[in-house]
């Protein structure tokens, strides 16, 4: 090994050791990415470091994250995501494990609104949990239906991660879109068939609502609460999708459409003022700037890493690895799933992801199945205990009955339902590949 290959090491090594001291981790990235950069070749190497930057704040199918960012916060600070689990639960009230349900719905609603897991997780978490609990709800499978269902924002589209894979694959985002769509809907009847089965075996886990609380509601009364809470948030995300799966508009274009709809969704129900405007705007920037701020600061890390040699070392790495492509996979998907414990969605995507392609790009692998493939891994790693961001998220919105035991024991069922979903996808590409092949893409 070159000098120049230890030091792409050492800048591995030095980034886990600032994240280990609690720098944040875009900072972390710079300053590894700056120091063994200049270490190795001096300054020459970042006179690319400006262009790299303005092609990342200049790439116009980035611009869809803010625009999808604020659509998914303006349906939860106006209380739309509040009345949407409200009115689906009551409409499931009947059934055991009929407002588990309901919250699988809207995680698929709320994901396919934002992308932001995080937000989804504690959204739902702060609007159920303890409406679960108080009905008699396992506080294990209330935690774990949450946690599950939130992180399906990862899977389900408009995911920002498929938005950014589509970036860093170098495919359409329509086509990540549509090869996404069927995976993250047979996830989420998985789920829904798991509660469903939880009621009909073990129904002291999930009761039904109470009939007096049933009744509280009429029926003419909820069918009139669907059509105003629940068709309108539903229209919208299947005009969002449909617009850019069916080629009808690009990412970006339905992205504002999506947020000027949200706008009007929320002005309609009465629920659109300056607070909320505040807040929503607030979030979005605070959100925004987070996620570019990150790939802003990853440019030095990649080119040094690139520069260092790196990138032949990780192609040394993958040659020790027995199975051909497959077992290339498979360990990448295995070094995938730790690094989730630990990095959050973007910066695997945009530092790890990138270190591994190369081995791929030529192998002749459909990169719409491997970039599913690894957001349906990076799902199952943040469910996963003791680190997973998911159970941090509940965690810190959870009532203080609710102990990080039961949270633990609760998603322990999701995450083998999230196993077997991932297994199917890796045994069965056409999952990913059917719906983009029947319209075109």
């Amino acid at each position: 090994m070159t000098g120049n290959e230890w030091l792409a090491i050492g800048m591995v090594g030095g980034f886990f050791a600032f994240l280990v001291l609690g720098v944040p981790v875009a900072i972390s990235l710079a300053i590894s990415g700056f120091a063994f950069g200049i270490l190795g070749f001096g300054t020459g190497l970042f006179n690319l470091l400006p262009a790299r930057i303005y092609g990342v704040v200049t790439n116009y199918t980035l611009l869809a994250l803010p625009l999808f960012i604020f659509m998914g916060v303006m349906l939860e600070k106006s209380k739309l995501a509040e009345e949407l689990i409200d009115v689906i639960g009551h409409a499931m009230g009947r059934l055991r494990g009929g407002m588990g349900l309901a919250i699988v719905i809207v995680g698929v609603l709320m994901g396919a609104s934002s992308g932001v897991v995080g937000a989804t997780v504690v959204t739902v978490g702060l609007l159920s949990l303890q409406p679960l609990i108080n009905r008699g709800y396992d506080k294990g499978v209330a935690c774990g239906v949450i946690c599950a269902s939130g992180t399906l924002g990862q899977i389900i589209p408009p995911s920002l991660v498929l938005i950014l894979l589509a970036d860093i694959l170098g495919e359409s985002v329509g086509t990540l879109f549509a090869a996404a769509m069927v995976p993250g809907l047979i996830l989420a009847g998985m789920l829904g068939l798991y509660l469903v089965l939880l009621g009909i075996f073990k129904p002291e886990m999930v009761p039904a609502i109470p009939q007096e609380e049933r009744d509280a509601m009429g029926r003419r009364e909820l069918l009139i609460k669907i059509v105003k809470v629940v068709v309108p948030p539903l229209a919208l995300v299947f005009a969002v999708l449909g617009s850019i799966v069916g080629g009808i508009a690009a990412p970006t274009e339905a992205a504002s459409m999506g947020a000027l709809g949200a706008l009007i969704l929320a002005l309609i129900a009465g629920r659109l003022n300056f607070r909320v405007m505040r807040e929503v705007l607030h979030s979005t920037l605070i959100t925004s700037a987070m996620v570019f701020f990150i790939l802003i600061c990853a440019q030095p890390f990649g080119l040094a890493f690139r520069g260092l040699g790196g990138e032949g070392l990780v192609h040394a790495m993958f040659e020790w690895v027995p199975g051909g492509d497959m077992g290339n996979l498979l360990f990448m998907m295995a070094v995938i799933f730790v690094l989730g414990f630990f990095l959050e969605w973007i910066e695997i995507s945009y530092i790890a992801l990138p270190m591994f392609l190369p081995v791929f790009q030529n192998s002749g692998i459909d990169m719409a199945w491997l970039a599913i493939l690894v957001a349906m891994n990076l799902q199952t790693s943040f469910l996963t205990p003791p680190f997973g961001w998911a159970l941090f998220f509940l965690k810190g919105v959870a009532p203080k009955s609710v102990t990080t035991m039961d949270i633990y024991r609760g998603v322990i069922p999701f995450i083998g339902i999230q196993a077997l979903a991932l297994i199917l996808l890796f045994v069965f590409p056409g999952l990913t590949s059917w719906l983009p092949n029947l319209i075109g893409w």
